[in-house]
């Protein structure tokens, strides 16, 4: 198992640094893969930046993380939330992470720059109760209208909290 790296020097993260300067809170390497955590009030400028002036112009992961009991994590915020951005001439990536804390953790929709954040965005919605600013149609996408939780949590009990009780019961020949 490899540990990640901090990155003291990288022709990207010298940019980031240099334009946005404490938003950057810290960049590493693991596995190959750059991550760059930034401030949650310099995310779009950032994401802006790398999509129109440093060529990342493909968004193709958005997730998110609880890090609730996380081993050794004595810093940072509660979530965060991960944008891969791949260069595809190069096929370059970077990561993109930013923390967002309780009680209501809030980022801006990122679906003006890319229309494809719309279903991403909503999942994270609907597993972690994270909620997105601006976003046009922030609904659950997986779990039901009816479900009151977020699965993905960490404080989420894993027999539930008896909402699947009050859903009807579909048998397998109505599926």
């Amino acid at each position: 198992m490899s540990a990640e790296t901090p990155v003291t020097s990288h022709p990207i993260v010298d940019q980031l640094s240099e334009r946005f300067g404490a938003s950057v809170i810290r960049s590493s390497t693991f596995r190959d893969n750059l991550r760059v955590l930034v401030d949650h009030s310099a995310l779009i400028e950032v994401l802006s930046f790398l999509k129109n002036d440093a060529g990342y112009t493909f968004l193709s992961e958005l997730g998110g993380t609880d890090y609730l009991g996380y081993p050794d994590r004595k810093e940072g915020a509660r979530f965060e939330v991960h944008y891969v951005l791949l260069k595809q001439e190069t096929s370059e990536r970077i990561i993109i992470k930013v923390g967002v804390d309780d009680p209501d953790p809030t980022l801006p929709s990122v679906m003006s720059l890319w229309g494809g954040a719309d279903w991403m965005e909503r999942e994270v919605f609907d597993m972690y109760g994270i909620r997105f600013e601006g976003h046009p149609d922030l609904r659950r996408i997986l779990m039901p209208d009816e479900f009151t939780s977020y699965p993905l949590r960490k404080d989420y009990p894993l027999r539930g909290r008896g909402e699947r009780h009050n859903f009807p019961k579909i048998t397998r020949e109505q599926s």
